[in-house]
């Protein structure tokens, strides 16, 4: 058995590989999707895709592995939503409002739509996987890049550091960004997103 990221001896090593990867990561998302994470096996997988277990092995060291392959691509486009969206505001203050509405907004379409999927993600938060951390730690950047841009044009106050800041808002986020907590939110939304908008824009205040 290889690392995840390793390719199989042969001679169609390079962009063949990656193909094959990326067909059992759309097969394994399709199955995911449909059967959930936690009911699905790789020989269920390998059966689905026609290749062998010990074929899938070659690519990914585990059915986590699999999973985590999944999870970035999933925490990614909900990233990159929220990014979109940021990117339209014209003061950091707007930004802000946007962060806070479209990652609430992002987490609750995977909830209701794409369910299995939203399921990995919070197992992925609550077991620590790495593509967890991946996208939390790209949300923590783009608070903090608001931030610098609000200080920058005076619309933040600048006392506190930096550090702290960020911390504080994307603790007082939680609630609507982590999958698990999101899934018991639902009964305060939207209000309490709003509400705690309201509140760290206040604290923002020069």
């Amino acid at each position: 058995m290889t690392t995840t990221h390793a390719a199989p001896e042969s001679s169609s090593r390079g962009p063949a590989d990656h193909a094959v990867r990326d067909q059992i990561i759309a097969a394994a998302h399709d199955y995911f999707a449909h059967y959930g994470y936690e009911k699905t096996t790789v020989a269920d997988l390998a059966r689905a895709i026609g290749f062998s277990k010990a074929y899938i092995y070659r690519f990914f060291e585990s059915k986590q592995s699999i999973g985590e392959a999944i999870c970035l691509n999933t925490t990614g486009r909900l990233f990159d939503a929220v990014q979109a969206a940021v990117d339209t505001g014209q003061t950091a203050t707007e930004k802000m409002r946007l962060f806070t509405s479209t990652v609430t907004a992002a987490g609750l379409d995977l909830l209701f739509n794409e369910r299995k999927l939203h399921a990995i993600a919070a197992h992925a938060s609550t077991e620590n996987w790495p593509s967890a951390s991946v996208y939390t730690d790209r949300l923590r950047r783009l608070i903090e890049a608001i931030i610098k841009e609000g200080r920058e044009t005076g619309e933040f106050e600048r006392k506190t550091p930096l550090d702290e800041t960020t911390r504080s808002i994307f603790y007082a986020m939680m609630p609507f960004i982590k999958p698990i907590f999101l899934e018991h939110s639902q009964d305060i939304l939207p209000r309490a997103q709003q509400d705690v908008t309201a509140l760290i824009l206040r604290s923002l205040a020069p």
